[in-house]
């Protein structure tokens, strides 16, 4: 596609973007109930992205010299998009409204993280995990006991642990502010088909989301270094509980988690995929499995989203990600899209009507007239190994005037050094 014909479809999807949100979040649309998803997906759905994603069904431009879709997906919606152009490959269901179940932590990450350095500690008091629904996954929290914000976080990565939610929640003010914030958040997105009733993406009346809005919030997620890190951390030790030893010694130990990602650690039916980078999993009663991958091979970089695979066979939402990664990655730069993902709404509308101010980095990227650069990290990641941060690349930004720099690389976990299996 020309580089001009390409610009002005971008700036009409933007155009329409921005005034389909400003309709969406008036204080009426506000107040209104959001619709329950419902058992078939609907015939029209949101516009944000293009019109070929507010269809129901299959949307791919299959053409000479394009691999064909995978057979065998099941999955109730899914999509494969450029994590850097922000074009759609192909998608099914895009915007159909679904239970996200955990995927959802991956928006209250987003919204949390810019709170509190990494080293700030808190000490757990019984309200703090007050709500955690039964059967919850967990990390094993106790209350009485300090932690720091890192290992928080490494708990709600990891093992999905609803109470490390809860309590950085109680930290920020309480579950109903985090709730507001994290809708609050995913407007500003414009991932307009998500609302947040828990914070942690357990099965509640009303909260829903979609491929398309999950795919929209990783991708803001993993500008963020912190983010990056901690989905793409495979195992880390956890604090414990404080206990006596036989010298009467009070003394804490730690014990190990693990993700629970299973294209990123592995399982016996899964192997772990090649260029994984995160993100994450979720799975409930009512959602059923859902999961958001992000891969890079060759230097190209996509996103996955698998929402509730049909086939109830085992790991079947990573093995159907896993197909339409490596149709994805063998498509891209043939395939004509479907669709692109928007940018942030204050930066499509600053991009509309470009201003002297400046927009501010994301927490962990980089500030407005940065330039973009390659920084690395180590932290108590894999097997010891820690996680890069650093690829050779630049990094999305928000640079003067609002330009949401999509053509642009981001640092992503270096997983050219491949994790061996657990």
């Amino acid at each position: 596609m020309p580089a001009t014909e390409k610009t002005v479809r971008r700036s009409a999807l933007v155009a329409s973007a921005v005034l389909l949100s400003t309709a969406l979040t008036a204080p009426a649309a506000l107040a209104a109930p959001r619709p329950a998803p419902s058992a078939t997906p609907p015939a029209h759905t949101s516009i944000v992205g293009g019109e070929r994603l507010a269809k129901p069904g299959t949307q791919v431009n299959l053409a000479a010299g394009v691999p064909v879709l995978p057979k065998e997906l099941s999955a109730r919606s899914w999509i494969v998009a450029d994590a850097e152009s922000g074009d759609v490959l192909a998608a099914h269901n895009a915007h159909w409204r679904l239970a996200p179940a955990s995927t959802l932590k991956m928006l209250f990450a987003d919204t949390l993280l810019p709170k509190w350095p990494r080293t700030t500690t808190h000490r757990v008091v019984p309200s703090d995990l007050a709500g955690v629904g039964a059967g919850s996954s967990m990390v094993g929290v106790k209350e009485d006991e300090t932690y720091t914000v890192h290992d928080l976080w490494l708990g709600v990565f990891l093992p999905s642990g609803n109470d490390a939610v809860h309590v950085l929640s109680a930290m920020n003010g309480g579950v109903e502010k985090t709730v507001a914030e994290m809708n609050e958040h995913a407007e500003e997105l414009q991932a307009l088909d998500t609302h947040a009733v828990s914070p942690d993406g357990y099965d509640a009346p009303g909260q829903v989301s979609s491929a398309y809005d999950l795919t929209l919030i990783a991708r803001s997620g993993l500008q963020k270094k912190d983010f990056r890190e901690y989905c793409s951390t495979v195992r880390a030790q956890f604090p414990g509980e404080t206990k006596k030893n036989k010298k009467g010694k009070r003394v804490r130990g730690s014990f190990e988690i693990q993700n629970t990602n299973r294209l990123l650690r592995g399982d016996y039916d899964v192997p772990v995929y090649q260029g994984i980078a995160g993100v994450k999993n979720g799975n409930t009663t009512h959602a059923g499995a859902t999961f958001t991958g992000v891969a890079e091979r060759d230097g190209k970089v996509l996103l996955v989203t698998v929402m509730n695979p049909q086939k109830k066979e085992s790991n079947e939402v990573y093995k159907e990600t896993a197909r339409l990664f490596d149709w994805g990655f063998a498509a891209a730069g043939k395939v004509e899209p479907v669709g692109e993902l928007v940018p942030p709404r204050s930066v499509a509308q600053a991009t509309a009507a470009p201003g002297p101010s400046a927009s501010p980095g994301e927490a962990g990227g980089t500030g407005a007239g940065s330039k973009p650069v390659a920084s690395a990290h180590t932290g108590g990641g894999a097997d010891g190994m820690g996680v890069a941060l650093g690829v050779a690349g630049g990094v999305m930004v928000l640079l003067v005037g609002g330009a949401f720099l999509v053509n642009r690389r981001w640092p992503l976990p270096d997983l050219v050094r491949r994790r061996p299996r657990p």
